[in-house]
């Protein structure tokens, strides 16, 4: 795993499929998203080297039910006590309940995802105990007040994070930067690409200053226009 600081407060977790990001505030640490399966001892060893113990995590909020995202929640979970909190919609997949839908792949995309697949760590994720739903709108308690976006077309319960207090959006999967030059644009390995690009432009919309993603560089600075350029190109 890769730690980047981001903000004095942010710092980017990257793994060889996927990244997460870890939260800061002074009285306690939040995760936004949780790795591959295994992904909890790096994240644990994190946090304990910023000086904390993997209990001052109070929260893990998941952007959407894919593997490289919640492989490492229960696993973290059960460590830290930490809550997992993600949308309704998602919610059975990261529970076990049910197998998750797989993407309408465009024709292009088959190859890209069968290399990314190479990558992910062997093992069944352990799911988490209990997941906290959450729906479009909610404000959770970080970074000054967090706001649930509910966008959809990724996966159908897939949900953005927007700090207005640190100008800072963590978009999941349904942005991404491009790993050749780190242009912004729509996610990929979507279950419904037109539902996806309403999502994307619905995120253009807010004053981001710092953009993060599920894959590829954050933007820090300017997050705003380079969404809204990316919603523009179609």
């Amino acid at each position: 795993m890769d730690v980047i600081e981001l903000l004095p407060r942010l710092h980017l977790l990257r793994f060889p499929v996927g990244q997460a990001y870890l939260w800061r505030d002074d009285d306690a640490l939040t995760l936004i998203d949780a790795g591959t399966t295994g992904a909890s001892r790096a994240i644990a060893d994190l946090v304990r080297g910023m000086g904390y113990v993997p209990g001052d995590v109070g929260r893990i909020v998941l952007t959407h039910f894919h593997e490289d995202h919640v492989g490492g929640a229960g696993e973290f979970a059960a460590l830290s006590g930490a809550e997992v909190l993600a949308h309704e919609l998602d919610t059975p997949f990261i529970r076990g309940e049910l197998p998750g839908p797989p993407p309408r792949f465009e024709e292009w995309e088959l190859p890209v995802h069968a290399a990314a697949a190479r990558h992910l760590p062997a093992g069944t994720p352990v799911p988490p105990a209990a997941v906290t739903t959450v729906s479009d709108g909610d404000v959770l308690d970080f970074g000054g007040g967090a706001r649930v976006v509910h966008v959809p077309g990724h996966t159908d319960g897939s949900i953005a994070l927007f700090l207005p207090a640190q100008s800072v959006l963590f978009t999941g999967d349904t942005v991404a930067a491009s790993p050749v030059d780190g242009t912004v644009i729509p996610g990929v390995f979507n279950l419904d690409g037109a539902q996806l690009r309403a999502s994307l432009d619905r995120l253009a919309e807010l004053d981001a200053d710092v953009a993060c993603f599920g894959h590829g560089d954050a933007v820090v600075g300017g997050a705003a226009a380079a969404l809204r350029k990316a919603a523009s190109t179609r």
